[in-house]
């Protein structure tokens, strides 16, 4: 019996000039230009944001999410459509290791560079050992009530520094406000795909209200415009060495398991938009966001993973084809070497910030609802809802643990609590097999009495 045809490492991509676009399909190369570079802009808000709030150059993380964006393709063999964009699992970790003051360059990048090596050798050590023994271990490890959690209180764990960020004064606060709202509008309101890009948009809008009240008017501290006129069209970024300490690789350790959770939801949710099961390279996918994550922090740019706004892209346009995402990676590798580009953020006042900075961290907490609400989590099931309980609170609280010489914030005290709280308080046996029997469709009160 002859052996079945082994899988070509990259596909050979179909041509298809409508309809629906499968991963392994391809649009005219002038359509998948066109499409590759909205993915450009679908990223651009938030993988510029986070660097700027870690004081990060943004040139260097847009210049590194190309980079990164390019690995993962080549290691899952061109088959799981991703965009790979700063991560915010990074950000409440980055604050406490560098104690970064909020402005300007981060005089401590160095450290946090380090860590985010350490934390995506980890993530790729997960990704080898899930390609050797497939991923259920991974779910029963961290089911939806865990994941679900950990992803609340990245966004519960940031929300000081937002409210923060536009407390400064009354013209702050206003500028602040107004972007949120305009944000806000973009994401309910905006036609098409404008509503993939509230984050980009709504700045853009908070922007042009501080030029107008600010430079125009009098109202606050007017933007400085020289360093956008002295900065050169084209040059490489500014990248940074990273300095590795044990104490700094164990603090961002719970963020490899964070990108575990993100990752494992968005290959699952395009393969059950697509229905073709991505399960299968969920191992590859690992280790290429993980490799990616060593790479861009090795020069000076953040930790990245797959991006939930461009799954939101691929929704609405039903276009999958993973070579957009080769002219998306290769755009973004070119606007990272525009110091005109990092200039140009550079001048985004502190207040427009801090509005989408609400914004943002809200939309992660509450996507921690909408991954308990996917799959279902039954909060009256007292193991699900003290887990949750316990862990949103100490992650919102900022509960750091001492160790020793060794410190971990209150992101990894929730991340590894949840896990462990919900593996402590498992059911007996006899009520597990009661339970499963209630939940395919018997009376749960019935089959608690037997």
């Amino acid at each position: 019996m002859p052996s079945p045809a082994r899988e070509r490492f990259f596909p050979r991509w179909t041509p298809v000039a409508a309809g629906v676009i499968g991963p392994e399909e391809r649009l005219p190369w002038g359509q998948t230009l066109v499409v590759g570079l909205q993915h450009v802009f679908a990223m651009f808000g938030a993988t510029v944001l986070v660097p700027i709030l870690m004081g990060f150059d943004p040139n260097t993380s847009v210049f590194f999410s190309g980079i990164g964006t390019l690995i993962f393709f080549v290691v899952v063999g061109g088959r799981v459509p991703s965009y790979l964009g700063s991560s915010f699992a990074f950000l409440p970790i980055t604050l406490t290791a560098t104690a970064y003051a909020g402005s300007g360059p981060n005089p401590n990048i160095g450290v946090a560079l380090g860590g985010i090596i350490a934390a995506g050798a980890l993530y790729a050590l997960i990704g080898f050992i899930v390609m050797g023994t497939g991923y259920r271990w991974i779910e029963r490890l961290m089911p939806p009530v865990v994941t679900g959690t950990v992803v609340a209180v990245i966004g519960l764990n940031l929300a000081p520094v937002a409210v923060k960020s536009i407390s400064g004064s009354g013209f702050a606060t206003a500028i602040g406000l107004a972007t949120v709202l305009a944000t806000c509008a973009v994401a309910v309101y905006a036609p098409g795909l404008l509503r993939r890009v509230p984050i980009l948009l709504g700045g853009v809008m908070g922007y042009l209200l501080y030029l107008v009240l600010a430079n125009g008017m009098g109202m606050g501290p007017a933007i400085n415009f020289a360093p956008l006129r002295e900065a050169a069209w084209i040059g490489f970024p500014n990248f940074s060495t990273p300095v590795f300490r044990w104490d700094v690789a164990l603090l961002f350790a719970p963020a490899a398991l964070v990108l575990v959770a993100e990752n494992l939801g968005h290959v699952k949710a395009v393969g059950a938009m697509t229905g073709q099961s991505l399960d299968r390279y969920l191992g590859r996918a690992f280790v290429g966001d993980g490799l990616a994550c060593m790479v861009a922090a090795s020069g000076g740019g953040t930790g990245v993973t797959t991006y939930a706004e461009n799954i939101g892209v691929m929704a609405v346009t039903r276009i999958y084809s993973t070579l957009i995402f080769v002219v998306a990676g290769v755009a973004a590798i070119v606007m990272g070497m525009s110091p005109k580009f990092g200039a140009l953020v550079g001048t985004i006042p502190g207040p427009v910030l801090g509005g989408l900075s609400v914004v943002l961290f809200g939309l992660i907490a509450a996507t921690g609802g909408r991954i308990w609400v996917q799959n279902r989590v039954d909060f009256s099931n007292s193991r699900n809802l003290v887990t949750a309980a316990v862990a949103l609170t100490v992650g919102a609280g900022d509960l750091a643990l001492k160790i020793g010489g060794f410190t971990l914030p209150g992101i990894g005290t929730a991340t590894f609590g949840a896990i462990i709280l919900y593996q402590l308080l498992r059911e007996p046996a006899g009520e597990r097999d009661a339970l499963a029997t209630a939940d395919a469709g018997g009376d749960l009160e019935t089959a608690r009495s037997h």
